[in-house]
């Protein structure tokens, strides 16, 4: 974009770029996810949550993990739950762009052991990113999902925004 074209899409003289097809996935249903998928829209994505908790589901959710594909963003925001390691698996069956799971980078990310002991080569273990989001310090939900977004862009647009801790 030139700075003509950037300085007329900020001042709201001209439209933004579409989503070009972006997607952003968030499992489980979550404060955080929440705010992704709020925000994620306001970004130009299309959205889905995986919940395959019926009880924890709103009526947009998705019980399993879709057809996704290299336009899709992938975000787990509960490192917890017991579904973790065969959602992940599912998720790294499709050839997604980009997969993380939130959690604090001082522990071991417990998808890690999930996935081996579902025999999930290493290889695809090492698609999945964590920590997650631009390390500003984040600590609500509305900030963490800020963050994460803020990261998912800069990779996508092949910016040093990054995801270093």
């Amino acid at each position: 974009m030139t700075e003509d074209a950037a300085c007329a899409v900020a001042h709201g003289e001209a439209p933004s770029a579409s989503s070009g097809g972006r997607v952003l996935a968030a499992v489980f249903a979550t404060p955080v996810a929440e705010f992704l998928l709020r925000y994620g829209r306001d970004l130009g994505f299309r959205t889905i949550l995986v919940e395959p908790d019926t009880e924890r589901a709103g009526a947009e959710a998705v019980p399993a993990v879709p057809v996704l594909g290299p336009e899709a963003d992938v975000v787990v925001t509960d490192h917890h739950r017991p579904e973790l390691g065969p959602l992940l698996r599912d998720v790294l069956k499709h050839d997604v762009r980009w997969v993380g799971v939130m959690g604090n980078p001082r522990h071991a990310g417990p998808h890690v052991a999930a996935l081996r002991d579902l025999g999930v080569p290493d290889a695809e273990i090492e698609r999945v990113h964590r920590p997650i989001g631009l390390n500003i310090g984040s600590r609500t939900p509305p900030e963490i999902a800020i963050a994460t977004l803020a990261g998912l862009l800069a990779d996508r647009n092949g910016k040093p925004g990054g995801f270093a801790f």
